[in-house]
């Protein structure tokens, strides 16, 4: 195994150590503060993260958890001996924050779960954790789920009645099934009834491109435009008129900078039975990846260059190149000159499982088209130095090669 070098792990970038930008430093002691003011209240107090995908909110919440372990430790701290727990519904960004506990004295593996066990624990134990923090709160059920064994309505509101202090980061942009569907409008619902701050992230730290690169993105993924192509000679943005052409040129670039990967929306047969399934379009065929190791993630397995990473893979972490296959679920219009999403034909089936509180069909479907939508915005913006496109429906293919 050829090694990526050690800025190229996930373990690094999302390291304690890793030096904060003015503004996220600051959000960090206001975290801090807001901790001590509310840590004994009798109701939960809740401090929310937001921002969009890249801006560091992640590595703000393993710098603070970092942070509050220690002082937990130290007996002329206010945090002394306090119980404090980070969440994340990710499995793959659980790994990471896992592998990191084992390099840091304060922290430890157990202080690191996924929602489900922590709430059935607390409930057991009938026990309040401290401070309780949610990476990827967007990720939390809002319905029952038998699969996950969680039997009540919103995992959000059982953290917040197991724990004194709630910090969690959260962006409904990221939002990917609907048994977790998130908008402002819950989450300020839920807000109202406790004592709360909010502090937003803008800055994007992940793809080091110029603004005419993001709002290129923005467009595509959030309003359904199509931008003109945007120019930066630093930031490497293509689009492919052939998927085997996309695809050699990842793999060329992953051979110099490693942690270049494919990836695709979810149209694409695939099952949890083992078996080999496909990315397949016009002379093209890769499988999709399998994640069988339950330690390194996904994208940082070497081998996995020769596989097409999916949104549950991905998610959270950085690439140096990411090359994007576009399905047959997300086309164009000519005469309305945007983006036409289908969902007939996503076939993540999973995401689009329906809830009893969800009967208007209208509602349905817009929730559908958002979460294809959310999807591209996730997969976009993995890239920090580069976003290779192919699309597989003969309309956006060539409303994009137009642009070029």
């Amino acid at each position: 195994m050829k090694p990526a070098t050690r800025n190229n792990q996930a373990t690094t970038k999302l390291s304690p150590l890793k030096p904060l930008s003015p503004k996220q430093q600051q959000l960090k002691q206001q975290a801090l503060t807001f901790c001590q003011q509310h840590l004994h209240d009798d109701k939960t107090a809740l401090f929310v993260i937001t921002g969009d995908a890249g801006t560091g909110k992640s590595v703000v919440l393993s710098s603070l958890f970092n942070d509050l372990q220690k002082a937990s430790h130290q007996p002329t701290d206010y945090l002394y001996r306090t119980n404090n727990y980070l969440l994340v519904n990710h499995p793959e960004m659980l790994k990471i924050y896992k592998q990191i506990a084992a390099d840091f004295p304060y922290l430890r593996k157990k202080d690191f779960a996924k929602p489900t066990p922590f709430i059935n624990q607390m409930a057991k134990s009938q026990e309040r954790a401290d401070i309780t923090l949610v990476d990827e709160a967007h990720l939390l059920l809002t319905k029952p789920d038998r699969y996950n064994q969680f039997r009540q309505n919103n995992q959000l509101t059982e953290i917040i009645k197991h724990s004194h202090v709630v910090i969690l980061v959260f962006d409904p942009d990221q939002v990917l099934k609907m048994k977790s569907y998130w908008n402002q409008q819950m989450l300020q619902q839920i807000l109202r009834t406790h004592t709360h701050q909010i502090y937003h992230l803008d800055q994007q730290f992940r793809v080091a491109a110029n603004t005419s690169v993001l709002r290129w993105i923005d467009g595509f993924a959030k309003q359904q435009k199509l931008l003109a192509l945007p120019q930066d000679p630093n930031y490497d943005f293509r689009i492919f008129s052939d998927a085997n052409q996309l695809y050699q040129t990842l793999k060329q670039r992953d051979h110099q900078t490693h942690l270049a990967r494919l990836v695709a929306t979810a149209d694409f047969p695939y099952k949890l039975d083992g078996k080999t399934y496909y990315v397949a379009t016009k002379h093209f065929k890769v499988p999709w990846d399998k994640n069988m190791d339950p330690i390194i993630p996904w994208a940082e397995r070497p081998e996995t260059i020769n596989e097409v990473g999916s949104i549950y893979t991905i998610q959270g972490f950085d690439l140096n190149y990411v090359g994007v296959i576009l399905g047959p679920s997300v086309s164009f219009d000519p005469a309305k000159n945007q983006l036409l999403i289908r969902p007939e034909y996503y076939q993540d089936h999973e995401a689009f499982k329906r809830r009893a509180d969800f009967t208007d069909q209208k509602q349905i479907q817009q929730t559908q088209q958002k979460i294809i939508l959310n999807s591209i915005n996730v997969l976009m913006k993995r890239g920090v130095h580069g976003l290779y496109l192919y699309a597989c429906d003969p309309l956006l293919h060539q409303a994009l090669a137009e642009l070029t």
